[in-house]
């Protein structure tokens, strides 16, 4: 089994040569007078002509099938003009067959294996045949497109004198964080290992090993409700570095990202990328991950109620809320399915209702316009530019809420707009943007206690420091994400080096237990007090970003054997059950639990 070529290869230099091509039947057309296959491999398709003259050859052509595996040798000749397909880089040419090999005879496939009809086939069926999902072109050109990320990054952190280290994927249980995959541990009865939901604190020791610049391709693992943008087993690029501040930071990932898109989409991408605080993203988006290809920005009109006579909206201003307002212009044709979506969208996000304003043909239509005065209807005109066709939607809470509210609605009334040919938010726009300064810390109310913002290792803005004593969530983190076109493909920070510090995040503003911050931190405490360098570091979501990468919206198309939302690979029939042995080797008894 010799190819001389792939079968994208081909070209009319060739022809009167003499080829091997091996592949898959893509497909069978008999002419009567001739018969062809169009055969395919990862790199293209070839047509090849049998001579029905040639009856060993004919007889051995009428038992194919599509999806088969066959060999062909013959000559390479120009095809008639009338026939050439110049949308096919092997358009100019054919394969006279004088030798076949058949290598196996395919059942008919479970769905069309055509990348326009298999994308309409349900996505469980197409998961229990992956193996033939994944032969389609389209679905072997994303591979090759995470392929070809992966390549340059590796060739990027090469350059930055990196070295790539593989870190342990059974750590230990730290249940603060997201819930973890649990291992039972057979040579230590009654002990667990936890599947490592990212290599934090691995990275960290090996910043005081003196690694100075460590990266890998990460497997990581999270046993949380699925999504279409999440994997229960994702894959990041992880680094850490020494000796270094934000600014540094922002400058390799800049460099990385931009290698990335000019290796693998052939896109200049400018740097370097706009900065944004977390204050000014939600004040403007209502989201701390904006989509900036678009404008439709919040704004705080509390200013224009502040006297109101509409009772709702001042008593949320005298309670110390805010009234936040989005004009989305050129929306006032909502259907009454349109306006019920966005007020379950609003919501789904705490909201009571959706208090909005319509202008039509100069009047103001809202069952609120009877509470708000001519001269507040002024004011609201000048803030937001509302003009006729306009509509504008309110929140009336607390600020980040009436932020999150809006943004959603947002989003949402962008598509609106899609839809209406009224806005465009083009695929092929790439709107990078940092967004810095978050809250180091977090209120829960249910727990009754501050919880880290980003993550517990996360350094305080040096000038914030001293806030922690008595005002924890006014201390800004050393915290960054890298966000595009409104999705977070990474996220990290500035670490605390210093043991002392880390030692009072943990118990006098985390209140975590000495004995927990023991059995949990005490080694990496330890190792701080032998010479820790500064560091800081990042991880970047690669499946989200091959899928940014590769045109698709969910990260299951970039993956080569993805879970479904109910975490079961069907192709492989996964999780399944395990033997009472094995169980019995590990202590474990299973018990039922009614709901």
């Amino acid at each position: 089994m010799k190819r001389t070529h792939h079968c994208g290869e081909l070209r009319a230099s060739d022809v009167n040569q003499k080829a091997t091509l091996i592949g898959w039947i893509d497909s069978i057309r008999d002419h009567g007078g001739v018969l062809f296959v169009d055969l395919r491999d990862r790199e293209g398709i070839t047509q090849i002509v049998f001579d029905p003259q040639e009856e060993a050859l004919a007889e051995q052509f009428h038992k194919l099938k599509p999806e088969s595996v066959i060999e062909v040798s013959g000559i390479v000749r120009a095809r008639p003009q009338e026939t050439v397909k110049n949308v096919l880089p092997t358009g100019g040419i054919e394969l006279v067959a004088q030798k076949l090999v058949v290598h196996n005879i395919s059942e008919t496939p479970p769905f069309p294996m055509d990348d326009e009809r298999a994308e309409r086939v349900n996505e469980d069926l197409r998961l229990t045949y992956r193996y033939l999902d994944l032969r389609r072109p389209k679905s072997l050109k994303r591979l090759r497109i995470r392929h070809s990320a992966a390549k340059s990054i590796r060739e990027y952190l090469d350059n930055q004198k990196f070295t790539e280290v593989e870190l342990p994927t059974l750590f230990k249980s730290t249940p603060e964080g997201a819930r973890e995959f649990l291992v039972p541990s057979r040579l230590n009865p009654g002990q667990f290992y936890a599947l490592s939901q990212s290599p934090q604190q691995y990275k960290q020791m090996l910043m005081v090993a003196g690694v100075e610049r460590y990266y890998s391709i990460a497997r990581c693992y999270r046993d949380e409700d699925l999504r279409a943008d999440r994997q229960p087993e994702f894959t990041q690029i992880d680094l850490e570095m020494s000796f270094i501040d934000r600014e540094d930071m922002y400058a390799l990932i800049e460099g990385l990202l931009k290698k990335t898109w000019k290796d693998v989409l052939n896109v200049d991408i400018p740097t370097p990328f706009p900065r944004m605080s977390y204050k000014e993203a939600m004040s403007r988006y209502g989201v701390d991950k904006p989509d900036t290809r678009f404008g439709l920005e919040l704004k705080d009109v509390s200013d224009c109620f502040k006297s109101s006579d509409f009772k709702v909206f001042a008593d949320t201003i005298a309670n110390g809320g805010v009234i936040k307002a989005l004009n989305a212009k050129g929306l006032a044709d909502l259907t009454q399915g349109e306006l019920r979506h966005l007020e379950d969208a609003a919501k789904a996000m705490g909201a009571k209702g959706l208090a909005f304003i319509k202008v039509e043909n100069g009047e103001w239509k809202s069952p609120i316009v009877k509470f708000i005065s001519e001269d507040e209807k002024q004011a609201l005109k000048e803030t937001l530019n509302i003009e006729d066709k306009d509509v504008v939607f309110f929140a009336a809470t607390h600020w980040e809420q009436a932020c999150n509210i809006l943004g959603r609605v947002r989003l949402e009334c962008g598509q609106l707009l899609v839809k209406r040919n009224l806005l465009e938010i083009p695929k092929n726009k790439y709107h990078f943007l940092w967004v810095v300064d978050f809250p180091l810390m977090i209120f829960d109310e249910e727990a009754g206690r501050h919880l880290a913002g980003h993550h517990p290792f996360t350094a305080p803005v040096d000038e914030d420091i001293h806030l922690l004593d008595f005002d924890p969530l006014a201390v800004r983190g050393q915290h960054y994400d890298i966000v595009l076109n409104g999705v977070e493909i990474g996220g990290g920070s500035i670490r605390i080096h210093q043991p002392d510090l880390q030692k009072k995040v943990f118990e006098e503003v985390l209140k975590i237990p000495k004995d927990v911050v023991e059995s949990r931190f005490g080694y990496m405490l330890r190792a701080f007090k032998y010479g820790a360098p500064p560091h800081g570091g990042i991880a970047l979501g690669f499946d989200r970003l091959v899928s940014i990468l590769a045109g698709v919206d969910s990260i299951r198309d970039v993956i080569a054997f993805p879970k479904t939302q109910k975490g079961q690979d069907l192709m492989a029939m996964s999780p399944s059950h395990v033997t009472e042995k094995q169980l019995r080797e590990l202590r474990i008894t299973t018990v039922e639990v009614s709901d």
